[in-house]
């Protein structure tokens, strides 16, 4: 038998792992380099590790001794991540000047937490999911604190290392529980055993524990303590980065985990998953009521909307898997486009985070007010928006699975969070107008814009379709045919 793992499946993450060491090299090495370059080079290196992850025609391999898998959920979820990825750092470059913020190590650090995640996506064992963790956790602690010269920055990254640590120390707990009484870390080993065997208290202690080192990583209540102050703290391109990537490669995680390992438990997951979903949909409605700062008002929309994937996982079928999979797509692009407005949103004494200032944008710069409505009414899950598309597709697969009350809860709470947004949209149309925002000169920012705006439009069916299309693709990793 040979000793050299496959590297095939690993290809995209080899890509990765080895560019960042080049680009790291080359921020010591070249005097005249500056985080622009270095911004546009990581984008460029994301998008090519991004090759080899869309060419996979492989099926479902395993390889370095058990602990990656690369499949067709992986693929999707990969895809989605380093989108986002990119798509952050290309519209970092102009507020990274304008803020003064000169640290080369900042996309490296992006770089790498994107490996983190990718690896968290493929990781079949306990082991490497902890791995793939903390490569992305390590790295989003200093990106938080980037800003060295703001306080708020410094003290977002101080509480988001504090509580990260908290959670990591958790997970692991829940991890030596589920290999004390087990033996094995491997997901499918745990699941053969859990099929054959009936399940102690402990293991189910274990479980409950990784569920919640997870719930912190996703940002569910009540372990989302972190989030609105972190949103507001880090910089804006490190906030987006955080509001999207991120979360989908926790909830790949939490789906693998779920799914895939403790499928003979889904009555005791099911009942946490359900929790975390309505406290989590609860307080992202009713907390973002009163935000007068777009960012927190982000951070809770954000954990409203971790609730609502998770009433699609709650419901523990292939099409809440489907439903989760179309959700997350379609949340990553709502959330980018929103953070690319935010990133607009400058007047002559530099970047503007308050609400107010965005009164008769309308009026002002009607091209940004038409995207940001835009955005709000898929956030709000309008019909014709994908948004609604995304939560049609969670809230059907939690009543076909029986989750009557889930299902209501999630409407309640999407009708209470539809007034933050169109409060945004009255504000931008029916009020008189604020001081004027700086045109949108970053190039990379306008086709972020456009391009997501179009996505989240009414136009947006044919790209609907095609999400449908791959998300059922995915899930049959999880229940084949």
């Amino acid at each position: 038998m040979s000793m050299i793992p496959n590297l095939a499946p690993a290809l995209g993450e080899i890509i990765l792992a080895i560019g960042a060491m080049a680009l790291l090299i080359a921020a010591v090495v070249l005097k005249n380099l500056t985080v622009s370059k270095l911004n546009k080079a990581s984008a460029m290196l994301i998008l090519i590790a991004l090759l080899p992850v869309l060419l996979w025609q492989g099926g479902t391999e395993v390889t370095f001794g058990g602990s990656f898998i690369q499949d067709g959920f992986a693929v999707f979820m990969k895809t989605i991540v380093m989108l986002a990825a990119a798509a952050a750092l290309l519209m970092s470059s102009q507020y990274l000047k304008l803020k003064g913020i000169k640290a080369l190590e900042f996309p490296i650090l992006m770089v790498l937490a994107t490996l983190g995640m990718m690896m968290m996506i493929s990781a079949s064992t306990l082991l490497s999911l902890y791995m793939g963790l903390e490569l992305q956790s390590l790295s989003l602690y200093v990106l938080a604190a980037i800003n060295r010269n703001r306080d708020r920055s410094i003290e977002a990254g101080l509480k988001y290392f504090v509580l990260g640590a908290v959670s990591s120390g958790i997970l692991l707990y829940g991890i030596s529980l589920v290999y004390g009484f087990t033996g094995t870390i491997v997901f499918a080993d745990l699941a053969g055993l859990l099929a054959a065997n009936s399940s102690n208290i402990g293991l189910i202690i274990g479980m409950v524990f990784i569920l919640a080192g997870l719930a912190f990583k996703i940002s569910a209540v009540p372990f989302h303590m972190w989030t609105p102050d972190v949103y507001e703290g880090a910089p804006t391109p490190v906030t987006a980065f955080f509001a999207a990537a991120p979360k989908v490669a926790a909830m790949a995680l939490m789906m693998r985990v779920t799914i895939t390992t403790f499928p003979a438990l889904v009555g005791d997951w099911q009942m946490i998953l359900t929790f975390l979903a309505v406290a989590s949909m609860v307080l992202g409605a009713f907390a973002a009521l009163v935000q007068t700062n777009i960012k927190r008002l982000m951070a809770y929309s954000s954990i409203g909307h971790i609730g609502y994937a998770l009433v699609g996982l709650a419901a523990g079928t292939a099409a809440g898997v489907e439903g989760v999979l179309i959700y997350m797509a379609i949340y990553a692009t709502m959330t980018l486009g929103t953070f690319a407005c935010i990133l607009s949103m400058r007047d002559d004494e530099g970047m503007t985070e308050k609400i107010a200032d965005l009164a008769g944008l309308s009026r002002t710069r009607p091209a940004l007010a038409l995207a940001l409505a835009i955005f709000m009414f898929s956030l709000a899950g309008i019909p014709t928006m994908a948004g609604f598309f995304g939560k049609w597709f969670v809230f059907k697969a939690a009543v076909d699975a029986g989750l009557y009350t889930l299902a209501v809860i999630g409407v309640v709470t999407s009708v209470v969070a539809a007034y933050y947004y169109l409060r945004i949209v009255k504000l931008m149309y029916f009020d008189e107008p604020a001081p004027d925002f700086a045109p949108v000169t970053d190039l990379p920012k306008r086709y972020i814009i456009a391009i997501t705006a179009a996505l989240n439009s009414p136009l947006s069916l044919v790209f609907i379709g095609l999400l449908v299309s791959a998300a059922v693709y995915a899930a049959g990793s999880f229940f084949p045919s």
